[in-house]
C-alpha cells in the first residue's frame, strides 16, 4: 500500500514539472521576435532581401534624359520620307531634332530609322549647308533588319569642321530609273566645342548618366548616341529602350517609338 503511495506521488510531481515547463517555453516563444526567413519545405533555400545598395546595383542607375533645345535658331530643318499606297510601303527618318542638333565629336554617330526591311538601295549622304558642297556620299544596300541603324562617321573617315553647319540625308531609291519616287529624309547638325560645365560633369560622371548631361545641355546628338552605346552593351535592358524612345518623343519623332 506504501509503494502504491509513493509511485502515485511521484506520477503528480513528473506531470507537475513537465507542465511547468511546457507553459516557460510556451512563454518565451511568445516574447521572441518572429524570424526574418519563414520556414521552407525542406532543401530549398529563401534569400533574404536584398538591400538598399544591392537594390540600386540591380536596376540600370540612370533616369529618364529631359532634352533642352539649345535657345539658337529657328526651328525646321528636319524632313521625314515615306511612301504610301505601294505593295512594298516603307517609312524612312532620321533621327535628328527638327532643329539645328548639336554635337561636340569631330566624328558623332547618326542614326536613322527604317519602318521595314526593303530591297531599295540606300543613298547616305553630307553636305556643307553654306556652299552645298557634300563631304560624303555613300550608296549601299538596305540593312538587313529593320528599325534604328548607325552610320558611324569614323568607319568612313569623315570629319566634321568646329561651327559648320551640315545638312545629312537618307534616300531609299525605289526606281533608279525615275528618282521623283525617292523617299528621303534629312536633318542638320552642327559640331561646337565642349563648354567647360558638361566637360566638368561626364569627367564625374557614371556611364548610365551621360545621356542625361548632354541632353540637359542641349547637345542632341551625343545624348543619343550615349543612349545607344548603352542599348548596344546590354540590348536585353528594357529601361534602356524606353528611355531612348522617351528621348525621341521630346523631340516629335513618336512614329519611331511605336
Amino acid at each position: 500500500m506504501k509503494l502504491i503511495r509513493f509511485v502515485s506521488g511521484i506520477l503528480v510531481v513528473g506531470m507537475l514539472l513537465i507542465f511547468s515547463l511546457s507553459s516557460a517555453g510556451s512563454d518565451n516563444q511568445e516574447g521572441k521576435e518572429a524570424p526574418l526567413v519563414s520556414e521552407t519545405p525542406k532543401g530549398k533555400t529563401v534569400n533574404p532581401p536584398l538591400t538598399d545598395d544591392q537594390q540600386k546595383k540591380s536596376t540600370t542607375p540612370v533616369s529618364m534624359p529631359v532634352y533642352k533645345p539649345p535657345l539658337r535658331g529657328a526651328p525646321g530643318g528636319r524632313i521625314g520620307g515615306g511612301t504610301r499606297g505601294w505593295k512594298d510601303a516603307i517609312t524612312l527618318f532620321v533621327l535628328a531634332p527638327n532643329h539645328v542638333g548639336l554635337t561636340v565629336r569631330e566624328q558623332p554617330t547618326l542614326y536613322w530609322y527604317l519602318s521595314k526591311a526593303t530591297s531599295y538601295r540606300i543613298i547616305i549622304k553630307i553636305v556643307e549647308n553654306q556652299t552645298q558642297s557634300p563631304i560624303f556620299e555613300k550608296q549601299s544596300n538596305p540593312p538587313a533588319q529593320p528599325g534604328v541603324q548607325p552610320i558611324r562617321l569614323a568607319d568612313y573617315k569623315v570629319h566634321l569642321s568646329p561651327h559648320t553647319e551640315y545638312r545629312w540625308s537618307v534616300t531609299a531609291v525605289p526606281d533608279p530609273d525615275d528618282r521623283s519616287r525617292d523617299i528621303r529624309a534629312g536633318g542638320l547638325i552642327e559640331r561646337i566645342e565642349i563648354p567647360e560645365s558638361v566637360r566638368s560633369k561626364l569627367a564625374r560622371a557614371e556611364k548610365g548618366e551621360i545621356p542625361q548631361i548632354y541632353a540637359e545641355a542641349g547637345i542632341w546628338y551625343d545624348a543619343l548616341m550615349a543612349i545607344s552605346d548603352l542599348i548596344d552593351a546590354r540590348p536585353e535592358d528594357g529601361v534602356l529602350r524606353k528611355q531612348r524612345s522617351g528621348l525621341l518623343e521630346q523631340v516629335g519623332l513618336s512614329e519611331v517609338t511605336e
